[in-house]
């Protein structure tokens, strides 16, 4: 079994700018900055038969690069129960055409649809009982980050391994975008 999502990785530089942002929050588990991606869609414990059905499905999608932008900070969870800190990403018709291809593609090979409305972002940290004044001060210290354009060329079918370590993302495949 494999557990599987779909993605976007980014280039060294942009995992560089965004590890800047992970500090100053106690009770936050960094993600690692190797595993920093935009998940398009979580797939989860898959059989290597219904992989190489998804592979195939992916393989075939047709969709244009495009252009999206990395800006501010938010947190999943309201009140005081916050589960996870990220960076947001500006309104993107491009990305959400993308993602609802990857959406129909999956639904096609037998996956169940994804009942959760798609919310691109980045997580920066899973989050433990934060204290809420350092996570307040975070957000508001980085309300304005902006990372540099980033130019998609492509995504991934990615699988998720768990170590004692946390996670090691492994790419399976990758699906690039024509110009």
């Amino acid at each position: 079994m494999l557990r599987l999502f779909v993605g976007i990785g980014f280039p060294p530089e942009l995992k560089l700018r965004l590890s800047l942002l992970c500090s100053g929050v106690d009770g936050a588990r960094w993600v690692d900055p190797g595993n920093f991606h935009l998940t398009l869609r979580f797939i989860g414990e898959t059989g290597e038969d219904v992989a190489a059905d998804v592979d195939e499905a992916l393989a075939r999608l047709r969709a244009r690069r495009f252009t999206l932008q990395l800006a501010g900070t938010g947190v999943f969870g309201g009140g005081d129960k916050p589960r996870s800190l990220w960076v947001g990403v500006e309104r993107c018709p491009e990305l959400v055409a993308l993602r609802d291809k990857v959406e129909q593609a999956l639904v096609r090979v037998g996956l169940t649809p994804e009942p959760r409305k798609f919310s691109p972002h980045v997580t920066l940290a899973r989050l433990h009982r934060p204290a809420l004044d350092g996570l307040a001060s975070f957000l508001a210290a980085h309300a304005q980050f902006r990372a540099d354009p980033l130019a998609v060329e492509g995504f991934s079918l990615i699988a998720s391994f768990q170590t004692k370590a946390g996670s090691v993302y492994e790419d399976q495949a990758d699906y690039p975008l024509p110009h």
